[in-house]
């Protein structure tokens, strides 16, 4: 057996695995001139098209996401960007995009951004994998050294990844966003900014905190929805029946307000007696309010129900229970009352 018989010529080789190879040496018999079509036309329209694909792939699914961007952003929010919560109807709840819908494109625009950095880098890594297999690189080594290397920066960047993870999943679940007034645990108070890995808060005093997403592990949301008030009043001794009378026809008023009644989602009700103290009773009054308006009806509420009571003379009583005589003095004369 010769050498000729114990290896395949190049140009068979080329003549059996590319059509264009074969008709170029049917053509001009030469077995240089298929060789070189296949290295010199064939393996360079090959990469060229590999490319023109992966940049037509990419720029189709970069409209696709932005389509579904535009489209939450505009009001009819596809079902991977809503909420997990309001995947479900629910007659109890508001849906916080309705209300503020600037916080909604944001949401959305955040997601299409994250959605079309991975698919650019899903895309050219493909592309990139299949020119070097034209290239005739051998992939399984090249693949075993980046599963390798990525294990490596898993491990030295898990905290990264952690809050990557963390804020992809935060925004997906619309758990918070900009303007919402959240308990985040040790920081409380408006959400200023919010990123794949940090959240800014800014509190009541005044103070910025910068948190990692990754290390928050519960969320307080003050500011979706709707919110419930709950104001306890305390009545003394007396008659919990007229207070209660008293209480309902100042609650009423204030619901009446037109300035206030666009703040309510139901009217405010008087529940009656909610605890006897030392002091006396405490009667409790709850309303359900827009999550904007909660501040405003709050302390309307309250001056109201407030005056209501002192009008009604309960406010009088509550004082005199809490005089109590002095006592005697040395000479056994009495001081009178405080």
């Amino acid at each position: 057996m010769n050498l000729a018989e114990a290896s395949p010529a190049p140009t068979a080789s080329c003549a059996a695995t590319d059509p264009l190879c074969g008709w170029v040496l049917d053509v001009t018999g030469s077995s240089w001139a298929a060789v070189g079509s296949y290295y010199f036309l064939v393996k360079p329209l090959r990469i060229i098209a590999i490319l023109l694909l992966a940049v037509v792939a990419r720029y189709l699914l970069h409209k696709l996401i932005s389509r579904l961007v535009r489209t939450g952003s505009e009001g009819s929010v596809p079902t991977i960007l809503k909420p997990l919560r309001n995947r479900k109807p629910s007659a109890a709840s508001v849906d916080p995009a309705v209300v503020v819908p600037e916080r909604r494109r944001q949401r959305a625009e955040a997601i299409g951004s994250v959605l079309r950095s991975l698919v650019t880098a899903f895309v050219f890594s493909i592309a990139l994998l299949m020119v070097l297999e034209e290239l005739s690189f051998n992939l399984a080594p090249l693949l075993a050294s980046a599963g390798i290397l990525g294990l490596a920066v898993g491990f030295g960047a898990q905290s990264l990844v952690k809050d990557l993870l963390g804020g992809l999943f935060m925004l997906l679940e619309d758990q918070y966003g900009v303007g919402d007034n959240v308990d985040l645990g040790e920081a409380t108070g408006v959400v200023e900014s919010v990123g794949l890995r940090i959240t800014t808060v800014r509190d009541a005093r005044g103070v910025l905190w910068y948190i990692r997403n990754g290390e928050i592990i519960r969320v307080g949301n003050k500011s979706q929805g709707w919110a419930m008030l709950m104001i306890d009043m305390p009545i003394g001794f007396a008659d919990a029946e007229a207070a209660v009378d008293v209480l309902r026809t100042a609650a009423a008023a204030v619901y009446a307000d037109p300035e206030l009644t666009d703040n309510f989602v139901e009217p405010p009700e008087v529940l009656g007696v909610e605890s006897v103290t030392v002091d006396g009773t405490v009667i409790r009054t709850v309303a359900k309010t827009t999550s904007d308006g909660q501040y405003v009806v709050g302390r309307e509420l309250r001056r109201r129900l407030t005056e209501a009571l002192a009008s009604a003379g309960v406010t009088a009583q509550l004082a005199a229970a809490r005089v109590f005589p002095r006592p005697a003095t040395p000479e056994g004369e009495s001081s009178g009352v405080s």
